[in-house]
């Protein structure tokens, strides 16, 4: 199974626009946690699992309105995509691209600590 721990940076194409967000996966003990940030809050992730290449989860955000989203994604390496809903809402599509790690761009530039 891949790694999805990391930063990501998202764009989700709302029906009011671009939305950018950040989101950070962790692996504690064997279970995905996670922070996204956007729109000056940051909050938890819940729920997040990963199954095969196939990331879920649910954050629920107040700005710009308050609302509860559940995120799928396809993860792919360094890229995932998908869709993002808000209740009975249509569905944002989602894109979004992993920063490389510190570790992993020193060793490209022959870095080292």
């Amino acid at each position: 199974m891949q790694s999805v721990e990391g930063i990501w940076d998202l764009t989700l194409s709302t029906p009011i626009g671009r939305v950018e967000a950040v989101v950070e996966l962790t692996d504690r003990d064997g279970t995905l946690t996670g922070t996204a940030r956007g729109a000056g809050e940051e909050v938890p992730l819940t729920e997040v699992v990963l199954d095969g290449d196939r990331l879920t989860w649910k954050q629920s955000v107040r700005k710009p309105m308050r609302l509860d989203l559940a995120f799928a994604v396809t993860v792919d390496g360094t890229t995932l995509t998908g869709t993002s809903r808000a209740g009975r809402l249509p569905a944002s599509k989602v894109t979004g691209e992993r920063r490389p790690d510190r570790a992993a761009r020193g060793a490209v530039r022959g870095e080292t600590r």
